[in-house]
């Protein structure tokens, strides 16, 4: 099943349709995302003849045997000629296509060139000399995000020849009533919490049973392939693992800051920035400063803490890497433990970024009172502030409290946002907040009860509950 990507199809068709020669397009992102269910697709829709190559963990020589029958629309290699380097394959690749407008997709770009580092040479050379002024339409994608980045650098043979470029995120919340089309907003909101909108892990569910079957027997299950995707993905890109999922674990259980890490992985807080870099760089994990703090200097600041970005990983570290032991022998007392615990953790995780993905949408649909330039969250000793949106020039601040409760708010409770979080949110940022505008928001599963959205929107405050959400992110 195809679901979305209507942007990413519009950029796509757009490469096809321009009146210049050769193209040159680069697509990556963390593995499951969907890449090649959408190269694949947009190549079938192009109605352009297309070859589709995947290289895999082979002998390069192999590898430019197979990408040469399939070009040759062979099934088999059993006739195909061996290459002594790519530059000789291109050149016979150079004499098929000639001046023919055509696809050409080269899948897992980096394992050809974990085989051959002459790779990529190779590749500026039959672009310089053979494609760029062809009808050919090459796309190069890969899933190891460090390697495929190092293509944009000025040190690589690719560099300023691309004509084009994309880095292919997660599916929004929206989508996931594709996948879903009887569960409730709530379920929805839950499996978002679990795996994000990654379309692999969307898959391993059945729309079909229940939300809690899906858990015991497609999460908890013997056959189970959740239970090895996260060392499964970090083997792919790392040699040794052990530290790295030690300090996953570790900001999964709910450390934070750089001190809170070390102390929990026992690894010297000098070599944890070396590990925390890397995790970075693989978008596992992400540095997050307040958004009250003025983007010159967060860069420094030394309220940064590190959270895991992807929603699976928080699952994992969460509930099933702390399980390993019981899953197999006692999955259903472990899915008791998932169910009491899952309330609070959806409420943490999905609840709140989707509540900050519905003010970046509406504000910038000119929505609220403001449009925000920065939307993030904040914290300090004094309080904690799940939602927060600065427009600087304009000194306006949205400050907004995430609730996953089964039960409408109640009075106390935006009583206590007013007169709590507004103001020490608010004298967080600079020069305290003294003449800034500031509008409170509250974000409830279940809305609020008359005497507190009365307090609320007296305040000039938003009050904005599961249907309201869930009506504003359809992406239909």
């Amino acid at each position: 099943m195809f679901v979305d990507r209507r942007d990413e199809l519009t950029m796509l068709r757009q490469v096809v349709e321009r009146q210049r020669r050769g193209e040159l397009l680069l697509l990556y992102g963390r593995r499951r995302v969907g890449k090649t269910a959408l190269l694949r697709h947009w190549a079938i829709q192009s109605g352009l003849p297309w070859t589709y190559w995947m290289a895999q963990k082979e002998p390069a020589e192999l590898q430019r045997r197979k990408l040469y029958a399939a070009i040759r629309g062979r099934t088999s290699t059993s006739n195909s000629p061996t290459f002594a380097s790519w530059s000789e394959l291109w050149d016979d690749v150079a004499e098929i296509i000639r001046d023919q407008r055509r696809i050409l997709v080269l899948d897992e770009l980096p394992w050809a060139i974990e085989s051959d580092p002459a790779t990529l040479s190779a590749l500026q050379y039959a672009w310089d000399v053979h494609f760029q002024n062809s009808g050919l339409i090459l796309a190069l994608c890969g899933s190891h995000i460090r390697t495929m980045e190092t293509l944009l650098s000025q040190q690589t043979p690719l560099f300023g020849r691309l004509t084009a470029q994309h880095q292919l995120q997660p599916l929004p919340f929206g989508a996931l009533r594709t996948f879903f089309p009887n569960w409730s907003p709530d379920a929805q909101v839950a499996i978002y919490a679990m795996v994000g909108g990654v379309p692999q892990y969307l898959t391993w569910f059945d729309p079909a049973v229940s939300f809690s079957e899906n858990i015991r027997h497609e999460i908890l299950g013997p056959a189970s392939m959740a239970l090895s995707e996260v060392e499964l993905l970090l083997s792919d890109e790392l040699r040794d693992i052990r530290t790295y999922l030690t300090v996953l674990n570790a900001i999964g259980e709910g450390a934070h800051a750089l001190k809170e890490i070390a102390d929990a992985t026992l690894t010297a807080s000098t070599n944890l920035t070396k590990y925390l870099g890397v995790l970075q760089e693989l978008r596992l994990v992400e540095r997050r400063v307040p958004a009250t703090v003025p983007p010159a200097i967060q860069h420094r600041s030394k309220q940064g803490r590190y959270h895991l970005t992807d929603p699976f990983h928080r699952f994992y570290f969460r509930f099933l890497r702390p399980n390993q032991a019981e899953i197999a022998y006692q999955p259903d007392r472990v899915l008791e433990q998932i169910q009491e615990g899952l309330r609070a953790f959806v409420g943490q995780t999905a609840w709140e970024e989707l509540a900050r993905v519905w003010v970046l949408r509406v504000g910038m649909q000119g929505g609220l009172p403001f449009k925000p330039d920065v939307i993030g969250s904040h914290w300090s000793r004094l309080v904690q502030t799940d939602v927060v949106a600065i427009n600087w020039r304009e000194r306006a601040v949205l400050i907004g409290e995430c609730k996953w409760t089964a039960a409408p708010i109640d009075r106390q409770t935006v009583q206590r946002l007013i007169e709590h979080t507004l103001p020490r949110t608010v004298a967080a940022l600079p020069e305290g907040g003294i003449g800034w505008r500031a509008f409170p928001a509250l974000f409830a599963r279940a809305g609020a009860t008359k005497e507190a959205q009365a307090l609320l929107y007296a305040q000039g405050g938003l009050l904005i509950d599961l249907a309201t959400l869930y009506a504003d992110l359809d992406e239909s």
